[in-house]
């Protein structure tokens, strides 16, 4: 790879200060527990399966386009 590349620096530059952090990874750490709490733990009692409570399997497309036209009319 050509190291005087614009992409190549650009990637040393990221790649030599991810591996040079200290305190950085616990930050980075935090933010990763905190995005797995919000989309996979709050979801689960959060945002129930709609669909599966009131379209019948196999026509959830006609259910959302049903639905959809409905409200959509004055």
């Amino acid at each position: 790879m050509n190291k005087q590349g614009f992409l190549y620096r650009v990637y040393d530059l990221y790649a030599d200060g991810f591996r040079h952090m200290t305190l950085g990874k616990t930050l980075w750490a935090i933010i990763l527990i905190k995005l797995f709490i919000m989309f996979a733990v709050l979801k689960l009692f959060f945002f129930p399966d709609f669909l599966s409570t009131h379209a019948e399997k196999g026509g959830e497309a006609d259910y959302v386009a049903t639905e959809m036209t409905e409200r959509a009319q004055p």
